[in-house]
């Protein structure tokens, strides 16, 4: 059921067993906000990325850390991420 998820997910893929991606902006500031609006939604979903943050660019890894695997609140908050950018 998550493979065929993710196939939907647009410049996501799966390394090391978490959701990767790199998502980049114009400035900082827009990389920020982003992160900032992303922080909102993932606090009240309770699934928090792994991220970091250089300039323009965000690195993301999604993980659900409970399950120490992939699950649909990854697929969700991938989603989510990508409605944003």
């Amino acid at each position: 059921e998550i493979s065929e998820k993710l196939e939907e997910l647009e410049g996501w893929q799966v390394s090391e067993g978490k959701l990767t991606k790199q998502f980049e902006f114009t400035d900082f500031a827009q990389a920020l906000g982003w992160m900032v609006q992303i922080g909102v939604h993932a606090d009240k979903m309770n699934h928090h990325p792994d991220w970091s943050n250089t300039y323009n660019k965000v690195n993301v890894e999604l993980l659900t850390h409970d399950l120490d695997a992939l699950s649909t609140l990854d697929v969700a908050l991938a989603r989510k991420m990508n409605e944003l950018h």
